[in-house]
């Protein structure tokens, strides 16, 4: 065959050949990354959840009062009963015992935060290492490992909870051994049913046959094709874990003075209302259901993007 003589033709050739090797492909994450930046709900609940937090760190730097000192001058006015007001540089107004609320609601949006984002980090870690290995070793130990699961579910975790912090300190470390001890349950259960689809995949019958260890095979082969999965139910997690303190802590059972949450917050609001203090219960619950909801939105934004049917 006679060489191309016919110069245009070659620059063409060329032109194409150097378009081709420009074209990268895309990976699943890129994919899902553009799935998910036109969730419209997705998107605009990322902003409104890194303006509250924001607001946390920032917002100390703008307060006037700290959040354990009491305004002795304004609890002995009735006129305005703590009332919203910048003049006093209590932003948000005052609690019921003279509190400045503005203070106490950035240190119970961090303390809600907090519990929601390390106790879900430790049920994703317990629970996809559970999971995984249960549904990778298989056999008896599988049915050992799940069992337990089993019951450990048909615990109401909320009476151990309750209990705990009943018959212990009422701390902080306590809430987070008593959410702890039952949030990674539903996680560990999830994990086991996608590695069970994940175990008899070429890649994994490649690695067995090259004498790769099952330890190795669950941490580098496994658990980062559950990635998607462990990521999206994290988001969902989150939530469930404050709502949780929340409740906790309106009980009374919580995070105890001079500490506090939302869920304290809104327990104390909630004794003002009939007193007019409608500012004492909906601040605090305004940023409570604020992050509560725009933290699900994440969740299904990137439960969609994730989604292997979708793509």
């Amino acid at each position: 065959m006679g060489m191309v003589k016919d110069p245009e033709r070659v620059e063409a050739i060329a032109d194409n050949i150097a378009d081709a090797r420009e074209v990268k492909g895309r990976s699943l994450w890129q994919d899902a990354m553009g799935r998910f930046v036109h969730n419209k709900a997705a998107v605009g609940s990322v902003f409104i959840l890194a303006g509250i937090l924001l607001f946390a760190i920032v917002g100390p730097y703008f307060a006037v009062w700290s959040n354990e000192e009491i305004d002795w001058a304004r609890m002995g006015n009735v006129a305005d009963v703590g009332q919203p007001s910048f003049e006093n540089g209590h932003f948000f107004g005052l609690d019921s015992i003279g509190r400045d609320l503005y203070s106490r609601t950035i240190q119970g949006t961090l303390t809600s935060l907090m519990v929601g984002v390390v106790g879900a980090m430790v049920a994703v870690v317990i629970g996809t290492l559970y999971g995984a290995i249960s549904g990778f070793v298989g056999g008896w130990v599988d049915n050992l490992m799940m069992r337990t699961v089993d019951i450990l579910i048909a615990i109401p975790y909320m009476f151990v909870i309750i209990l705990l912090m009943v018959i212990f300190e009422r701390s902080l470390i306590m809430l987070f051994v008593g959410i702890g001890m039952f949030s990674w349950l539903d996680m560990s259960r999830i994990v086991r049913g996608q590695t069970l689809a994940l175990k008899h995949k070429e890649f994994i019958e490649a690695a067995r046959a090259a004498g790769v260890g099952w330890f190795v095979i669950v941490v580098r082969h496994i658990m980062p094709n559950l990635l998607g999965v462990v990521v999206v139910y994290a988001t969902l997690l989150v939530p469930g874990m404050i709502m949780a303190e929340s409740f906790i802590s309106f009980l009374g059972l919580g995070v105890q003075e001079p500490n506090t949450s939302l869920g304290a917050l809104i327990s104390d609001g909630a004794g003002t209302i009939l007193y007019d203090q409608v500012w004492q219960l909906a601040i605090p619950l305004t940023f409570f259901l604020t992050i509560v909801i725009s933290l699900f939105f994440i969740g299904d934004g990137l439960r969609d993007a994730l989604d292997p049917k979708d793509r």
